[in-house]
């Protein structure tokens, strides 16, 4: 979506987003996948676990949410009287793109007895078809939770089902889904990057390939590489997720040194979200002007994917 306006380019973007901001009595809630602007300008920066939590507990009358459609929709659904507004309604996720309700309903009805796990990137109506929700940080521990005599299916990503199924031990029905992203990364490049640097750790997220992720010194959430980063005493990292987290990392860890993987085909950006990259400082500025674009959803879609995202944030606790 593109503005649909020319803003003055001498306008203090900061300090308009700040002024909106305390007129609204609004909080911005960012992913580490954001450019590091709009991260900068956020009151809580953090992956989909975190960023729901946040959601769930503000005090705030306006929810500016700065990252994709789905973690949108999830505020929502955990706030059904708050305003909330994305900057960019395109912005879209290829994991919930790739799962559409409809084909989800028929998949999960020819499994009746299947306890259902869904990625939380999926769209409200995945959402509400599912016995709980998790996100990279817990999914292993969601799992872990159900009764060892229940079948499971795991939607949408296959590779975080592929990775949560080696970790906890328990077969997985998987929806054949990816991430774009993360599917780009290359074990070629990799191994390059290894090879030039040796002494640097590997970092990876879960929604990466399984011979990716081989190669990793370290798998985690966005969140769990940035502690790793922190903790570590390695003053080099490879960094196989979106690049967007790498500002976290060098603000968090000042003197090391962060190498963001390279997709298979570096001719373009594959490694960077496009999805994420399509919210900026102006979209934000004029979604909190004009309120909108603003999420509305059913309500008695809102109570059905309301359930198992309570039922993650309670397991999590």
């Amino acid at each position: 979506m593109e503005l649909a306006e020319k803003l003055d380019p001498a306008m203090d973007l900061f300090g308009e987003i700040a002024r909106l901001k305390k007129e609204m009595n609004a909080v911005i809630l960012a992913h580490y996948y954001q450019e590091d602007d709009i991260q900068d300008i956020a009151d809580f920066i953090g992956d989909s676990l975190q960023l729901a939590q946040a959601a769930k507990s503000t005090a705030a009358d306006v929810i500016v949410f700065c990252g994709v459609h789905f973690m949108a929709e999830t505020a929502k659904i955990l706030n059904p009287n708050r305003l909330v507004i994305i900057p960019d309604l395109d912005a879209g996720c290829s994991l919930a793109d790739g799962c559409p309700g409809p084909e989800f309903a028929k998949f999960r009805a020819q499994h009746p007895d299947h306890f259902v796990v869904s990625y939380i990137n999926c769209s409200a109506e995945v959402k509400a078809l599912s016995d709980v929700i998790c996100t990279s940080s817990n999914a292993v521990k969601i799992v872990n939770k159900i009764p060892k005599d229940r079948p499971v299916i795991f939607a949408p990503d296959k590779h975080l089902g592929a990775y949560v199924e080696k970790q906890s031990g328990r077969p997985l029905l998987k929806w054949n889904g990816t991430c774009q992203v993360h599917e780009t990364f290359s074990e070629r490049k990799l191994i390059d990057l290894k090879t030039r640097h040796p002494a640097a750790k590997v970092i990876a997220h879960p929604e990466c390939t399984a011979p990716v992720l081989s190669l990793a010194d370290h798998i985690g959430s966005t969140k769990a590489l940035l502690e790793f980063t922190k903790k570590s005493d390695a003053r080099e990292f490879i960094v196989v997720t979106e690049p967007g987290i790498i500002h976290q990392m060098e603000k968090a860890a000042p003197g090391k040194s962060f190498i963001p993987a390279p997709p298979e085909d570096e001719s373009c950006s594959c490694n960077e979200c496009p999805y994420m990259r399509l919210n900026t400082l102006e979209k934000i500025y004029v979604a909190m002007r004009d309120k909108k674009p603003a999420i509305e959803m059913d309500e008695g879609l809102r109570q059905r994917a309301l359930k198992p995202l309570e039922l993650m944030l309670d397991w999590s606790a």
